[in-house]
């Protein structure tokens, strides 16, 4: 393996992936701790297999990252290339969203209350057909 390729751009989108990628390592690492918690090879304790067997799990897959997200070109331009599209994006401001998220909480109760009092004016229409018998 060679440097870090193109060291200063894509920071954030590499440096996101690199904390993700370590969360899914650690966490794999616990997954296998505890399946292998019975396991015994010859006279070592089990905390000794399972020691040895996530440490080589969590440099196996750390490596494999350093690899990704620093090295393989392919890979590295592409994460580059999201955060150059990440740049463009239009984000909302807070104000446009609070506005959002009233008219779609509003538009719920109202849709809510005419499917309601719909509900209710079949029910009493057909009732008085003698369609429904009355619950009450």
């Amino acid at each position: 393996m060679s440097g870090i390729y193109k060291r200063g751009q894509g920071y954030w989108t590499r440096m996101m992936s690199a904390i993700a990628a370590g969360l899914l390592i650690f966490m794999g690492a616990v997954w296998l701790w505890d399946t292998i918690a019975g396991v015994r090879l010859g006279d070592l304790q089990t905390v000794y297999v399972q020691a040895g067997a996530a440490v080589v799990f969590i440099t196996v897959l750390a490596v494999m990252s350093y690899y990704l997200l620093c090295v393989h070109k392919r890979f590295v331009d592409f994460l580059i290339a999201t955060e150059g599209e990440m740049k463009k994006v239009n984000w909302s401001t807070r104000r446009e969203i609070m506005g959002s998220t009233w008219v779609v909480i509003s538009l719920t109760f109202m849709i809510a209350s005419l499917i309601a009092v719909l509900d209710l004016v079949y029910s009493m229409t057909f009732q008085a057909l003698n369609v429904l018998e009355s619950s009450g």
